[in-house]
This record gives structure tokens, sequence and C-alpha cells, in this order.
């Protein structure tokens, strides 16, 4: 294969990928991890508070899906639901098993992130008079999330190559359609290389915009001491 021909299909397909990459992949990533988040401080304060039984229900649940590959879940609730009676759209079956997935290991993080937050912290708490959700909402999540956040940051760029799997339920992410044009063109080593790039650019950016919010929580950590 000639160079302008090589240079003339990736030229031609950039475009292409780029754009399911910004209209799917990244709000796919942003929308899941937002509710993922949800889900895992509310797991993670079931386990840290001890509430028996829902702490049960919480383990079991993070047993489940850690011990469960993503590829399966994804057929599971996408190709399986169905036979249930319930069918869902590619997208918003990636979504859910996306946030599902990412909840339970967010919530391990956020966690061991609350359990490393000094036992004085909640007394100090409780001698001014605070209401125990008080002094997790204002003293204890705070503290934890600071800790967890260059974790929790990895996660979500861990995410982003994940969303790759979508294309096995047929979201039209960039994966997808860079496997379509590999079946038009015919030339599968330029263009996954491609594509590859382009998450490759999409996770140097989300690094980035990590190491500045390590920078301004490690500012303001150093401000109040």
């Amino acid at each position: 294969m000639t160079e302008s021909r090589i240079a003339e299909i990736i030229i031609d397909s950039f475009w292409d990928i780029l754009i399911p990459g910004l209209t799917v992949t990244i709000p796919l990533t942003a929308i899941s991890f937002a509710i993922a988040m949800v889900i895992a401080i509310a797991v993670a304060l079931v386990q840290f508070a001890g509430i028996r039984g829902l702490r049960q229900l919480a383990r079991f649940y993070i047993w489940v899906v850690r011990g469960t590959p993503l590829l399966v879940q994804l057929f599971i609730v996408f190709y399986g639901l169905p036979n249930a009676g319930i069918r869902l759209d590619p997208l918003p079956a990636a979504i859910i098993v996306f946030s599902i997935n990412e909840g339970a290991y967010c919530a391990e993080t956020i966690r061991a992130a609350l359990e490393s937050v000094p036992s004085g912290q909640m007394e100090a708490g409780q001698c001014v008079g605070m209401s125990y959700m008080q002094i997790i909402r204002r003293i204890v999540l705070p503290q934890a999330m600071r800790t967890a956040f260059p974790t929790l940051a990895n996660s979500l760029i861990a995410m982003v190559k994940d969303t790759s799997l979508a294309a096995n339920i047929t979201v039209t992410e960039m994966f997808m359609v860079t496997r379509r044009i590999v079946a038009r063109t015919y030339e599968p080593l330029i263009l996954y290389i491609e594509v590859g790039l382009i998450y490759l650019l999409f996770c140097t950016v989300l690094t980035k915009l990590q190491s500045l919010g390590e920078k301004r929580l490690n500012a303001r950590g150093m401000a109040r001491r």
C-alpha cells in the first residue's frame, strides 16, 4: 500500500471516528460515571455505618459485580433481559451496566477512604453537637473524597476505554464505527491504530485534568492546616 493511500484512509476516517467519540463515547462515560458515583457513595456509606442487613446486601452487590466480566453483564442486560420481557435500547442498556459495574469498584475505593479518616474527626464533630449525618457530610466525606480522588480519576480513565465493549451490544460509539470502516476498507491495522490513538488522546486529556485536580485539592488541604 502506498503512503498516499494510507494518508487518505487516515484522513477520511478521522472525523468519522472522532465524532462518535465526542457524541457517544464521552457522554456515555460521563453519564455512567456520574450515576456510578451516586451508587458508590451510597454503598460505601452503608458499609461504613455498618447498617445490618443493608451492609450484607452491599457486600453481595460488590461481590457479584466484581466477580463477573463486564462483557457478560452487558450481554445479560441487552440480550438476556428480553427473555424476561424487559427490552432496552443499546445506549440505555450500556449506561445501566457501566453505572452498576463502576459503582461497585468505586464503592470499595470510597469505603477505604472513609475508613482512613481518623476516628477523632467523628468525636470532634460530636463534641460540638453535630448529628451523625452532619459529621459525615461536612467532615468525613469531604476528607475521604480528597483521598479517593486519584483512584476515582483512574477509574474514570479506565471507563473511557471500557466503553469500547458497548460495540458488542450495537452502541454506535467510535470503536463500532471503526469496525464498520474496517469492513469496508479491509485495512484493520491502520484503522485500529488510529482509533487507539484517539482513545489515547481522550485519556491523556483526562490525565492532565486529574493532575490539575490533585494539585488543587492538595493546595486546599495545605491551606486548611
